[in-house]
């Protein structure tokens, strides 16, 4: 962590914690990408206002949060199979904690304004991607943009 740290210093402050509740309880933005099978995020860290990201958990039985964010989130998802691909939402929906009709909307609903996002600034939303080509894309060509010359 400490040389991730150290080489991520140029592009601004970076802070290596030793509390994970701590740290989550006080941030607006929680960006979650590990291989987990179990949960690292809980919900009841989670304080009003609060949005979570979770980008790893791609395999049915990974978790990168427990079903109490779900069930205190509003729920976004990059594509429908999300659905079928991560253990964030895969068990939850199997236990019936979650269904289907919880989940607000796609990003591509999100960007057509097809579906509303946040509705005020005390609501809890979480984002789950399990990937798509185009989010790959946009992220390279915008990294590439603002960062290209260091790469």
């Amino acid at each position: 962590a400490e040389l991730v740290a150290a080489g991520l210093k140029e592009l601004g402050d970076v802070d290596i914690v030793s509390d994970l509740e701590a740290a989550v309880s006080e941030s607006d933005v929680i960006s979650v990408a590990t291989l987990s099978h179990d949960p690292v995020v809980r919900g009841d860290w989670l304080r009003a206002g609060t949005h979570l990201d979770l980008v790893g958990s791609y395999k049915p039985v990974m978790r990168e949060t427990d079903d109490a964010a779900l069930v205190k989130g509003s729920i976004f998802i990059d594509t429908i199979h999300a659905l079928k691909e991560t253990g964030d939402l895969v068990i939850p929906l199997q236990k019936g904690t979650i269904s289907e009709n919880d989940i607000r909307g796609s990003l591509i609903e999100l960007s057509r304004n097809l579906v509303q996002g946040r509705i005020d600034d005390k609501e809890v939303t979480v984002f789950k991607s399990v990937g798509h080509a185009s989010e790959d894309l946009i992220a390279g060509v915008m990294a590439y943009e603002h960062y290209g010359s260091i790469f």
